[in-house]
């Protein structure tokens, strides 16, 4: 670790991001989006609070809230935060999870009739993802028992014994795709960088609490498939879109997963606890750092959503994107000492506060356009937008100024 200190107000950020935490981000998901009346969470709610019951609940925002809350009270504490998460924990076993197949649906309707039923393979990771920190916090042994059953159905289904890494996704019945696309944003292929990083982050939570030999070497294998076919080790960029053999599919730059996936990365080397991985996977981390920090930051201390070979193709600036910038950037200033990535996580916190934070209707603003206006188009809670990026962000940055502080 680094030292000393590299911002001048260290005390003073580690007392925003609790009271951001604490104040307004968890008060706020607990408040707000609980269906007290059809059980789990609403649908979907605006910028302004209102609720869309019939937009879909998607089993990811289900997953990520149960990850929230279960880290919530294994870290601070308060049982309020375990009466949330065991929420979530009942929603998801009850309504999402396949009892004839097994797996979670992608989503349901408000009356828990599946709408749609195929099992894409990120799903499941971020089942595993909350079921993993569930068991973290509450020691319920079925949860973690479902994190296992989920895991085997991944390895039998979606992992690839040929080239190695995970396909996209599977039927109900785990078979075949014609059409794989996580959103309409994504690219209909066999493999993607964003289905393989939250398989890796899942897979390292649960390393955390299951030590199994078949979980370890799979792990270790993901991070080797990060370093041989997902990071590009010229531009310190990861190539997004994959045929079976690792052709890349498509040449566009996604800096929030490259943000996010630079500390992701370490963190398993970490969990493994190969020396040797880690130093390799620490010059990756500060290399795709350094690349996120030249090609993407912009002077207000922002990051774009994705850019192409010709510049921006989405300059639009989302609440996730900008946690993870703070984090990562202060990630690769501990793997690496360098003062400017320490600057540049306390500038994506002046940006945060100064553009996300809803001091009105609270929690964050989830897509800002470019000029810094609210997109109300955008939801504030829906089946992407969730409380776990900016609530991480904030766990992670208290423990780490902490530590620095120390130190």
């Amino acid at each position: 670790m680094a030292s000393p200190a590299p911002i001048s107000n260290e005390d003073k950020l580690q007392t925003q991001l609790k009271e951001e935490l604490t104040g307004n981000i968890l008060p706020f998901w607990m408040a707000h989006s609980i269906d007290k009346v059809n059980g789990g969470f609403y649908g979907a709610l605006t910028n302004d609070l209102e609720i869309h019951n019939e937009v879909p609940r998607s089993a990811i925002l289900c997953a990520r809230i149960l990850w929230t809350y279960a880290a919530a009270y294994r870290k601070l504490g308060d049982k309020e935060y375990l009466d949330m998460a065991r929420w979530a924990y009942d929603y998801l076993d009850r309504v999402f999870l396949d009892p004839e197949y097994g797996g979670l649906y992608w989503s349901v309707d408000v009356t828990a009739k599946p709408v749609f039923d195929r099992k894409h393979h990120y799903a499941q990771a971020f089942a595993i993802y909350g079921l993993s920190e569930y068991y973290r916090a509450a020691r319920e042994p079925k949860s973690l028992a479902l994190a296992q059953t989920l895991f085997r159905l991944l390895e039998k289904h979606a992992y690839d014994p040929t080239f190695g890494g995970y396909i996209e996704g599977s039927s109900r019945k785990w078979e075949a795709l014609a059409d794989m696309r996580l959103s309409d944003r994504d690219l209909n292929c066999r493999k993607s960088m964003n289905t393989m990083l939250h398989v890796l982050e899942a897979y390292t939570n649960l390393l955390r609490v299951w030590e199994d030999d078949t979980l370890k070497r799979q792990h270790k294998a993901l991070i080797e498939t990060f370093q041989q076919h997902i990071v590009d080790h010229e531009s310190g960029h990861f190539k997004l879109f994959f045929d079976d053999r690792w052709n890349s599919l498509l040449d566009n730059v996604s800096f929030g997963h490259d943000i996010e996936g630079s500390w992701l990365l370490f963190e398993a080397a970490q969990v493994q606890g190969d020396l040797a991985l880690m130093d390799k996977i620490r010059e990756s981390s500060i290399q795709i750092a350094a690349a996120v920090y030249n090609d993407g930051l912009e002077p207000d201390g922002s990051l774009p959503y994705e850019a192409g070979p010709q510049g921006l193709v989405d300059s639009d600036k989302t609440w996730w994107v900008q946690a993870e910038a703070m984090l990562g950037f202060y990630n690769a200033y501990q793997l690496s000492g360098q003062q400017h990535f320490a600057q540049a996580a306390s500038r994506s916190w002046d940006y945060i506060q100064n553009k996300l934070v809803d001091r009105i209707h609270g929690d964050w603003i989830k897509r800002l356009h470019r000029d810094g206006t609210p997109d109300n188009n955008n939801y504030k809670v829906g089946p992407w937008e969730c409380p776990y990026h900016h609530s991480r962000a904030c766990f992670e940055m208290i423990e780490r100024l902490e530590t620095t502080r120390k130190n």
